[in-house]
């Protein structure tokens, strides 16, 4: 991510191009993220920035501006990828292996804006240029800024961040730092980080200065007395101020920084500075930080806990110490049940079987429901023979069915057969034990009748009838001349 000397480079390369120049053409790109994100968009960037002539350009932390000879202004921000480029000079302070010896393309790819300026004639001869401002990743931020040239420090964004310590350095004063370690209590690198503290200051910067302290990043930053605020003051001026001077050119620093050895993590032979201090990683505030636990003491409490071998212990956050333990067996499981996927129901089968120590336990953990109802089938034996029982028993209208089936009618006539057998009671003919719960109470001359009770008498008299013409019509069937046609329907009726 561009810091505080990356910025510098910008603002270098934008005085040499562009001061004091007038843009005669712009042609921006809509991006509503870029742009939308500040409140700004692209048309209003194009129309506000063309024609204009650019009277300076200055940098506080990360962010750079230009003004021009009216209002609105432009304020920039490069995020994680983004930069400028310009057609006739080449700004990269990092070029990789495939890029070196190759010509830029032009124009670039993922370009947000692109700005052309004439050649002048007069005066200081200044040849014909574009700059492109580009963002792979799409997280810098463009805006325009309504105020006065001057006063575009004290306008948002600007007057949020804390001051530079390049440019600040009247306010940025060892007085200054002292008050703002003792009032917060954070590691010391993430205090650092936060832009609202101090600006510019960002990953590779904030190890190097701590290095050059001799403190550690993760201890608390209200910890340090007045001889260790002194030293950390002293280092980020100094180490802000080489990287502003160079350009950010690495191959500018000196041996000693981290900056030239913390790249090549994991491999071998590397992370090693010239006197053969070895440099161990820790994450803080989020990010991998770079430490020497050789040199960079822990004097008071801190986050985390670091040791000086070659292996980094880190203090782990609560709640995920069980996480990242199981972590390598989760892979191992992974990739041993990747060219097998089971189907739903025979998952819980597979995962028992994998010999992971993670699957099993996952696998314990996943049918934890089925466990819980296992014991609601151990019951006492009284409850079984009574659960028994309710499973066994017929539905209600099978069982009235299978009575009147067997039913013998004295009479031939059907109807007749049927009306006897209900006449006998239906319902008393199944055993006790296979009675429903609701069964019909036999009526006795002169008993005073519910309302319920009437209520429910038409739906049990339509239930009664229907039962009948099925009794009826299954002895028709029984008493029917073999050979002989006979409409069931009339016959039912």
């Amino acid at each position: 991510m561009p810091e505080i000397g990356e910025v510098a480079r910008i603002v270098h390369y934008l005085r040499k191009h562009l001061l004091n120049r007038t843009i005669s053409s712009c042609v921006a790109q809509t991006d509503e993220i870029v742009y939308g994100k500040v409140g700004c968009s692209a048309e209003a960037f194009q129309a506000h920035t063309a024609n204009r002539l650019v009277t300076n350009v200055a940098q506080q932390g990360k962010y750079f501006y230009l003004t021009f000879d009216k209002p609105p202004h432009a304020v920039l921000h490069l995020g994680m990828t983004g930069w400028m480029k310009f057609s006739t000079d080449d700004s990269r302070y990092y070029k990789q292996g495939k890029d070196k010896g190759l010509e830029e393309e032009w124009p670039p790819k993922y370009v947000k804006f692109l700005w052309k300026v004439e050649k002048e004639v007069e005066g200081e001869e200044r040849e014909e240029v574009e700059v492109a401002f580009v963002d792979p990743r799409r997280l810098a931020r463009i805006r325009l800024v309504e105020c006065e040239a001057g006063e575009i420090r004290k306008t948002s964004p600007l007057k949020e961040n804390g001051p530079d310590p390049v440019v600040d350095k009247e306010i940025f004063t060892v007085e200054f730092l002292s008050k703002l370690l003792r009032r917060k209590k954070v590691p010391v690198k993430a205090l650092l980080l936060d832009q609202a503290n101090i600006s510019g200051v960002g990953n590779w910067v904030a190890d190097e200065v701590l290095y050059m302290a001799r403190l550690h990043p993760e201890q608390y930053s209200n910890t340090f007395d007045d001889e260790q605020i002194k030293r950390l003051h002293d280092s980020m001026v100094n180490v802000c101020t080489l990287a502003v001077d160079t350009l950010s050119d690495s191959s500018k620093f000196p041996e000693t920084w981290l900056m030239k050895h913390r790249w090549n993590k994991g491999k071998k032979d590397s992370n090693v500075l010239p006197n053969g201090e070895k440099i161990t990683h820790v994450t803080v505030g989020g990010r991998t930080s770079a430490i020497v636990p050789s040199v960079q003491k822990k004097t008071a409490a801190v986050a985390g806990d670091v040791e000086s071998g070659n292996e980094t212990a880190v203090k782990p956050a609560k709640g995920k110490k069980r996480k990242a333990a199981s972590q390598d067996s989760d892979d191992e499981a992974k990739a041993e049940i990747s060219d097998i996927k089971p189907t739903k129901s025979r998952r819980g089968t597979a995962e028992k079987d994998a010999s992971s120590g993670a699957t099993t336990a996952k696998a314990a953990e996943r049918p934890s429901r089925a466990k819980k109802a296992k014991p609601s089938y151990a019951e006492a034996d009284d409850e079984e023979v009574e659960e028994t029982t309710l499973v066994k028993a017929t539905p209600k209208r099978k069982a009235r069915k299978s009575v009147a089936t067997k039913a013998e009618p004295k009479d031939d006539d059907a109807n007749g057969g049927a009306e006897q057998a209900a006449s006998n009671g239906v319902d008393t003919a199944e055993p006790a034990s296979k009675t429903p719960k609701k069964a019909i109470k036999a009526e006795i001359p002169g008993e005073r009748r519910s309302a319920r009770k009437s209520a429910d008498e038409p739906a049990l008299q339509l239930q009664g009838t229907n039962e009948r013409a099925r009794a009826a019509k299954k002895q028709s069937a029984a008493d029917a001349i073999p050979g002989e046609r006979q409409s069931t329907r009339a016959r039912v009726k």
